[in-house]
C-alpha cells in the first residue's frame, strides 16, 4: 500500500489542496491520500486557528465523494502541538507494510532539519513537494529523500481565501459550494 500523508492546518481546504493530492496520487501512483489537519503549527505557534469541529467539518464537505481521500483527525484529538513525526509513527505501527509518503510545498523543504526527530522523519516517509508558480525549487536537505510533483501550478492560499471571505467576496469557485455555504453559515473567517 502506498500511502501519501498530507498534514497542513486546512483553514480553509481549498482547489490547491485537493489539487496537490490529486497530483500526488496521479503521479506517484498512491493508494490513498490522508488529510490531517493540525491542531497548531510548531512553527505558527502565535496563529490562531479556526475551531476544530469547523475545519473537520470543512474537510468532510470538501471531501465528499473522492474514494482515494480519507480524513485522520488524531493530531487534533492529540491537541497541542502536532509533530508529523507523532503521526508517522502511528502510521508505521498500524501499517508497518505500507510505503508512506508526506506531502508538502516547497517552502516548507528547507526547514525539514528543524522538524522534530528529523533524522527519523527521513528515514520514515518519502517528501513529495509541489512549487507554488514562481517559487525556486530548494533541494533536499542532506538525509532527506522525495520527489518534486508536477501537478498543477495554482497559487492560490487559505490566507487568499480567508481575506476574501473577510472582504466580503465570494469563493465558491475556490473551495466549492458546500465549503463556501459552510464558512458563511459559521461565520467563519469574518476578522
Amino acid at each position: 500500500m502506498r500511502i501519501g500523508l498530507y498534514g497542513g492546518s486546512f483553514d480553509p481546504i481549498h482547489l490547491g489542496h485537493l489539487l496537490v493530492a490529486q497530483a500526488a496520487r496521479e503521479e506517484v501512483a498512491l493508494d490513498k491520500v490522508v488529510f490531517l489537519p493540525a491542531a497548531q503549527s510548531p512553527f505558527k505557534p502565535e496563529r490562531t486557528l479556526s475551531p476544530d469541529a469547523a475545519r473537520a467539518q470543512l474537510l468532510r464537505l470538501s471531501l465528499a465523494g473522492e474514494s482515494y481521500c480519507e480524513i485522520d483527525l488524531q493530531e487534533l484529538t492529540r491537541g497541542g502541538i502536532s509533530f508529523t513525526i507523532d503521526t508517522v509513527r502511528d502510521y508505521k505501527t498500524r501499517c508497518p507494510a505500507a510505503h508512506l509518503f508526506y506531502i508538502i510545498g516547497s517552502d516548507h523543504v528547507a526547514q525539514l532539519p528543524k522538524w522534530r526527530d528529523s533524522g527519523e522523519l527521513a528515514q520514515s516517509v518519502e517528501f513529495l513537494v509541489l512549487s507554488r508558480p514562481g517559487e525556486a525549487e530548494t533541494p533536499f536537505p542532506s538525509g532527506f529523500k522525495g520527489q518534486r510533483l508536477k501537478g498543477f501550478p495554482l497559487g492560490l492560499s487559505a490566507s487568499q481565501v480567508r481575506d476574501r471571505v473577510k472582504n466580503g467576496l465570494p469563493v465558491d469557485l475556490l473551495v466549492g459550494r458546500a465549503v463556501a455555504e459552510a464558512i458563511r453559515h459559521n461565520g467563519l473567517y469574518l476578522s
